[in-house]
């Protein structure tokens, strides 16, 4: 009786993960981009297509479950046909819980085709203490096709007081071209408070962030103005303010884009940051005015 009852409690707390996937191909169609193949897998759903722009489809991927627990694998595969143009976000920020032992784990493969451009701004990730969690991303570039892409992080719910003493945090990104490497950005943070305080980890702060950009050259004028953006954007155009100074952020040329890093401990910060660089690559380089995705604003 001792053991059945041990192992009706042991099946009782093992808990149950999702595998979820989410297949989508991209094409243009008369002047606009439009899905032409979507397959979902729960938890993970996407909403209708929206057209605020008239031509480029934003696409906003749902999490239904609510969060990601140990165990759980998400999967994700878009493709960029010809020219096709697409923004795709997330509904709400990604929640990592406290993991039962197993990794949790997200995979995303992205192929953009010639031409094509993908503006991949998924809203905030946040990874609770105790959370162990993995995400890799790798994008194919065709010739002429581009990506731009962010990530934020934020370790241990902080306005509880919570911070991310244990478990462990792994982002890899990779962007090829042609079986050639154009970017590849491998993060790793152990939760533990001697990282936590270290200058060579989080120096006492609960956010970290990455923006890139790939696809051309980017010249050192649009760097300088990328540095020198500060404050909130508004109304479609980016505000540079250099009074209000972001510490512990910067922005670089690389061969074939644009890196922006943020290390603070406000969203607000970092997004309006971003959204502002976001703005001025979008007018600068693919003459498109700013347009926030609706999901956004609700």
């Amino acid at each position: 009786m001792t053991n059945y009852n041990n192992s009706v409690h042991q099946e009782k707390t093992i808990p149950s993960t999702w595998h979820g996937n989410l297949d989508i191909v991209y094409a243009l169609r008369n002047g606009k981009t439009q899905p032409i193949s979507d397959r979902v897998q729960a938890p993970l759903k996407v909403q209708r297509p929206f057209y605020p722009e008239g031509d480029i489809c934003h696409t906003a991927i749902l999490h239904t479950a609510g969060g990601i627990v140990g165990g759980d694998r998400l999967s994700i595969n878009l493709q960029l046909q010809p020219r096709s143009q697409a923004l795709v976000t997330t509904t709400a920020a990604s929640k990592i819980y406290r993991s039962n032992g197993l990794q949790a784990r997200q995979i995303v493969e992205i192929q953009i085709d010639e031409g094509a451009c993908l503006e991949w701004l998924p809203q905030e990730t946040i990874v609770f203490n105790g959370a162990n969690y993995r995400q890799d991303l790798r994008v194919e570039l065709a010739p002429g096709g581009s990506w731009l892409g962010w990530e934020i992080t934020r370790f241990g719910r902080s306005a509880r007081g919570e911070k991310f003493l244990q478990g462990e945090w792994r982002s890899y990104t990779e962007v090829w071209q042609q079986g050639q490497p154009l970017w590849i950005d491998r993060q790793w943070l152990p939760g533990e408070e001697a990282v936590l305080n270290s200058p060579h980890g989080l120096a006492g702060h609960s956010i970290v962030a990455t923006l890139a950009w790939i696809g051309c050259e980017v010249s050192p004028e649009l760097v300088a103005q990328v540095r020198e953006l500060r404050g909130q954007g508004g109304q479609g155009r980016a505000i540079p303010n250099s009074e209000f100074r972001i510490p512990n952020s910067g922005a670089t040329r690389l061969p074939h884009g644009l890196l922006c890093r943020y290390r603070g401990s406000s969203s607000i910060e970092v997004r309006n940051w971003f959204t502002s660089v976001w703005q001025l690559l979008r007018l600068s380089l693919l003459d498109r005015s700013s347009c926030l995705p609706r999901v956004w604003q609700q």
